[in-house]
C-alpha cells in the first residue's frame, strides 16, 4: 500500500499529500504502467501531466519523482 493513496477505478488517488510526501494536491489522481509510463491529474491546479518513456524495467530511471517536483516548482502555489 502507497501511504496517504486510495484507489478509484482505474487509478490511485491522493488523499493526504502529507502522508505519500508528494508534492501533490488532495485529489490528485495518477497511474503508472509498463515500461515507465505515468500520468497524474491534478484538479486542484487544474493540471495534467502525461510522461510517456519507453524504460524496462520500470524503475530504471527514476525520473517520476524528479519530473513531479520540477513541474509542482513551476507552478504558482
Amino acid at each position: 500500500r502507497m501511504e496517504g493513496n486510495g484507489f478509484g477505478l482505474g487509478g490511485s488517488v491522493l488523499v493526504d499529500p502529507v502522508a505519500s510526501m508528494q508534492p501533490s494536491s488532495h485529489g490528485n489522481f495518477s497511474w503508472g504502467g509498463l515500461a515507465s509510463t505515468f500520468f497524474w491529474i491534478d484538479p486542484v491546479e487544474e493540471m495534467i501531466a502525461i510522461q510517456a518513456t519507453q524504460m524496462m524495467p520500470s524503475g530504471t530511471y527514476p525520473i517520476r519523482p524528479q519530473l513531479q517536483q520540477l513541474v509542482y516548482a513551476a507552478v504558482d502555489w
